[in-house]
């Protein structure tokens, strides 16, 4: 098949591009770096002539809910706009689980994004995951406080983001199939844990301080809104697994 990859030198579009290409298909990088702008549509028809099926995996790194309203809002519909001229007859967006919930921050982004999607007569397949092991990453620079390391009240089930790649790929090979189960990782953790475990593994000694975030985006990362349902299929890489091939430098995302 010929499958094109949006946000393709993004963490997630690195790993779905090189996905499919080593299952046999033929992939279409779409970045600014290939000439594509998602959020104007600039160059859009041309990447996707010829095209069997988008894999969506775009991102912003602004957790500020208008920026990311405004970059998944317009992003999704050059997108769907550009598919629908060019006949492509499969859309696959991955989301965030409990991100259309919660609509705050980040979230009101990709909340927007869902219901574009979703409001489509067909065409379209949207799988929702968890947050990626190397999400402890992202946290850590914003969180330095001298010997302290501030990190947000929040319950998770992190997944192995070369198993969201695989099951994109697995999605897009087939037909659409509206919602699909979520995906998440094989257990619960508190993500003070995570980032103190991470710290001690690459010897850095700060001491760890969780603090709840107020608003709806801190009520939501507590109360367990972003952890997956019992019908959830689950992955099978532990943060434990991820952080030994992380400190011996296999994995820098």
């Amino acid at each position: 098949m010929r499958l094109a990859v949006a946000g393709a030198t993004g963490q997630l579009g690195r790993r779905v591009a090189a996905t499919a290409e080593g299952a046999g298909h033929r992939v279409v990088r779409i970045s600014r770096a290939t000439g594509v702008d998602l959020t104007t549509g600039a160059g859009l028809p041309e990447a996707l002539r010829g095209v069997d099926a988008v894999i969506d995996a775009s991102s912003t790194g602004s957790m500020r809910a208008r920026e990311s309203i405004d970059f998944f809002g317009a992003v999704t519909r050059h997108l769907l706009a550009a598919e629908e001229a060019e006949g492509v007859p499969h859309h696959v967006a991955v989301s965030i689980v409990g991100a259309a919930r919660l609509g705050a921050g980040y979230y009101a982004g990709k909340r927007v994004q869902e219901e574009l999607v979703t409001g489509r007569p067909g065409g379209w397949s949207l799988l929702r995951t968890t947050q990626f092991h190397g999400f402890v990453r992202q946290l850590i620079p914003a969180g330095r406080l001298g010997p302290i390391q501030l990190v947000p009240t929040m319950r998770v089930q992190p997944v192995a983001v070369d198993e969201v790649a695989a099951e994109l790929v697995r999605i897009a090979s087939g037909a659409p199939l509206g919602v699909v189960r979520d995906l998440a990782g094989p257990r619960e953790e508190r993500m003070a844990e995570l980032v103190a475990r991470y710290l001690r593994a690459t010897g850095e000694r700060r001491r760890v301080l969780q603090l709840p975030f107020p608003g709806a985006w801190g009520r939501g990362m507590r109360d367990g809104s972003l952890l997956p349902g019992p019908d959830a299929g689950l992955g099978t890489q532990t943060f434990d697994d991820w952080l030994r091939v992380s400190a011996e430098g296999a994995d820098r995302d």
